[in-house]
């Protein structure tokens, strides 16, 4: 893929969510929601703050980030539906997954 961020943005995989209820019900394409959780695919190199200084990102490659329902642009990368958003529109990453994992 070649696609490289631009500042505080960041490209990201949404994590599909399960195709069956709590209950073990079915849910069809047209009822599920778009889901909020998704996986780093790359980082911008970071924002500048008012007076020039490097402000580097809090997420990088491999987190896995919960972010809003409407947040960020769709694209199409090879095929593959993306989106970008600001850093600041992601609410966190989720601890314990991915490349943000840390030894305990």
């Amino acid at each position: 893929m070649g696609f490289r961020p631009l500042h505080d943005r960041v490209l990201v995989r949404r994590i599909e969510a399960e195709e069956k209820s709590a209950g073990g019900i079915i849910i069809p394409d047209t009822a599920k929601e778009k889901p909020q959780q998704g996986e780093v695919l790359a980082v911008g190199p970071g924002a500048r703050d008012e007076d020039g200084k490097h402000i580097a990102p809090d997420v990088k490659p491999g987190d896995t980030i919960v972010f809003g329902k409407w947040s960020g642009t769709e694209i199409k990368i090879d095929g593959e539906d993306l989106l970008v958003m600001k850093e600041s529109d992601i609410f966190g990453v989720v601890e314990g997954t991915g490349a943000g994992q840390q030894a305990a």
